[in-house]
């Protein structure tokens, strides 16, 4: 087998290993199927049973009630964007509160301001985005339509703890960064959104999680790909699903309860893996500058900078040739960033943080 390396992109990302070999070993057929999963109807009987199977998983991992749905979508989380202001804000005669992190809740207020009225309730641009409110920080309209939060950017690596309070007011979440990374109440959510690619499966399928008073509010006259009450009542299956995409998520989310033990577990882990990081970077005398403040700092996206942009490009050089890859820091901030998902073993981390302390010597 061709020796792999430690990749630590921001997305597509890193899958479990057990769960690529299963992959790689069953490719050319299904146990009983005799034919590859590249090749099956989505109107079969096999595949049927590995998208609901993929749903239940998602629900004894999250604990999900029943009156959440559970849809596997297209079109990413941008898409989302758009989708939840056009099902929920336009023609509705209030307004959706935004929460601006970074980048990517930035990218959701600009497709929400198309669909209506839209108020920003807190802006991080003051403290470039380093940051996520605190708990007295953030004022909600009590008529607003929905709160939309970002849980986790992964360009500036920032991370809530937990989400914000609304009262009454459904909290609409884009967590594509941080999705199955850690336990969280969901009856706090009235709409979860997530892009796969990060931590439960490869680019191509986006899973949202949206509950029944909120399904039955969406419009009629909205497109019908673009209708989430259509995809409830089809189960997923209106049009052809991305089949090899819920098929790793179906994988992945099993990997995640019988070989990790659940989302306790695997918060566990994670923890481990992102202290290991910020210990590194606050043991550097300053050679190394974390972006995210303290009470900030995400589990998932680790971001720093070097005293050069010339050691920047030097330090994601060398890393890459002692098998290191994807360290560079988003174009549009610079930086370092080692993406630390899921799938991320703690040996990987170990092997970053060792390389870290042996460039800060050389170069320091």
């Amino acid at each position: 087998m061709t020796e792999r390396v430690f990749n630590f992109s921001p997305g597509p990302a890193t899958l479990p290993l057990p769960v690529l070999q299963e992959v790689q070993q069953n490719l050319l057929a299904l146990p009983g199927v005799g034919a590859s999963i590249l090749e099956i109807s989505h109107r079969s009987k096999t595949f049927e049973q590995i998208i609901a199977q993929a749903e239940e998983n998602i629900r004894r991992l999250l604990n999900l009630p029943e009156e959440y749905h559970v849809l596997f979508l297209q079109g990413g989380a941008s898409l989302q964007f758009s989708q939840v202001p056009m099902s929920f804000l336009r023609g509705s005669g209030r307004s959706a509160d935004y929460i601006v992190t970074g980048s990517w809740a930035k990218r959701a207020l600009a497709e929400a301001q198309r669909e209506g009225d839209v108020r920003v309730v807190w802006d991080g641009k003051g403290d470039n985005y380093s940051r996520v409110p605190q708990p007295g920080e953030v004022q909600i309209d009590p008529r607003a339509v929905y709160v939309h939060f970002t849980s986790n950017e992964t360009i500036q690596g920032i991370q809530f703890a937990t989400g914000p309070e609304t009262g009454d007011v459904p909290l609409v979440c884009d967590a594509s960064s941080d999705f199955l990374s850690r336990p969280i109440d969901v009856k706090r959510y009235g709409l979860i959104y997530a892009g796969a690619q990060k931590n439960v499966g490869p680019a191509g399928v986006t899973i949202v999680i949206i509950r029944q008073d909120l399904l039955e509010q969406v419009p009629d006259n909205l497109p019908t790909m673009l209708n989430y009450r259509v995809h409830a009542e089809h189960r997923s299956l209106y049009n052809t699903p991305p089949v090899f995409a819920v098929y790793i998520v179906m994988l992945v989310t099993r990997w995640l309860l019988e070989n990790i033990g659940g989302l306790e577990q695997m918060h566990a882990i994670n923890r481990q893996k992102a202290q290991m990081l910020y210990d590194a970077i606050d043991r550097s005398e300053g050679f190394y500058r974390g972006h995210a403040q303290a009470d900030s700092r995400s589990l998932m996206n680790v971001t720093w900078r070097l005293p050069s942009e010339e050691l920047e490009a030097e330090f994601v050089k060398q890393a890459k040739e002692a098998g290191l890859h994807e360290l560079k820091g988003h174009r549009s901030v610079g930086g370092i960033r080692a993406s630390i998902y899921n799938a991320m073993p703690i040996e990987g981390v170990r092997t970053l943080v060792e390389f870290m302390e042996h460039f800060r010597q050389k170069h320091a």
